[in-house]
């Protein structure tokens, strides 16, 4: 596949710098990252050799991975993996991380896909290990800038399952599978990056 056929989203390239800022200082202790929903590849390729001590592993559904392993073989890196196949409504694959990275998923997601995320993270997430989500969401039910809820109405035009979701919901479904938030960082365009942290052991 030829560098111009390569499958792109514009949003990676003005997300990407900001991201990675709070990327390096959030994993600095950790060895391995598993991305859910890399989509195109991009954040991937960025991010893995930019993160030398990491290995990155990318995943997404079945029909995205030609267009993550077309960005990989365009950009390889040491640490980048080759992208497992993982849907988060079915099985997951066996697989343990030090930390997990989504950007721009869970408002794509219905609400029971957010809820079997969360409910699948202690299979995946040690106690100490941390799951890092980028994207918009509501705080007491509130946009974070009038973009937002533009960008909401549309999701909902779209596919009704869809939606920004609401920090507080998100806290609870993360509580449940025994994860407590640490931060949540503002960064540009009304996204935020939201960190929780595994505390305990769930069978």
């Amino acid at each position: 596949m030829s560098p111009a056929d390569l499958p792109d989203a514009p949003s990676c390239a003005r997300n990407r710098a900001p991201i990675l800022e709070q990327l390096q200082r959030l994993l600095g202790d950790c060895g391995s990252v598993l991305e859910i929903g890399s989509g195109t590849g991009q954040h991937a390729v960025y991010f893995a050799p930019r993160l030398p001590q990491l290995v990155w592993q990318p995943s997404d559904r079945a029909e995205n991975l030609p267009g993550i392993r077309a960005w990989l073989q365009q950009e390889p890196a040491a640490n980048l993996r080759e992208p497992l196949e993982l849907d988060v409504d079915g099985d997951w694959p066996s697989i343990r991380v030090d930390a997990i990275f989504s950007a721009n998923t869970l408002h794509i997601m219905s609400a029971d896909s957010v809820r079997h995320f969360f409910g699948k993270l202690p299979q995946v997430l040690p106690p100490g290990g941390l799951l890092l989500v980028y994207g918009p969401v509501k705080i007491a039910g509130a946009y974070i800038g009038p973009g937002n809820a533009d960008f909401d109405q549309w999701l909902q035009q779209r596919d009704p399952l869809s939606g920004i979701r609401d920090l507080e919901w998100l806290d609870q479904l993360a509580l449940d599978a025994g994860l407590v938030r640490e931060e949540l960082n503002y960064l540009p365009a009304n996204n935020q990056l939201l960190v929780w942290r595994m505390t305990m052991e769930k069978s």
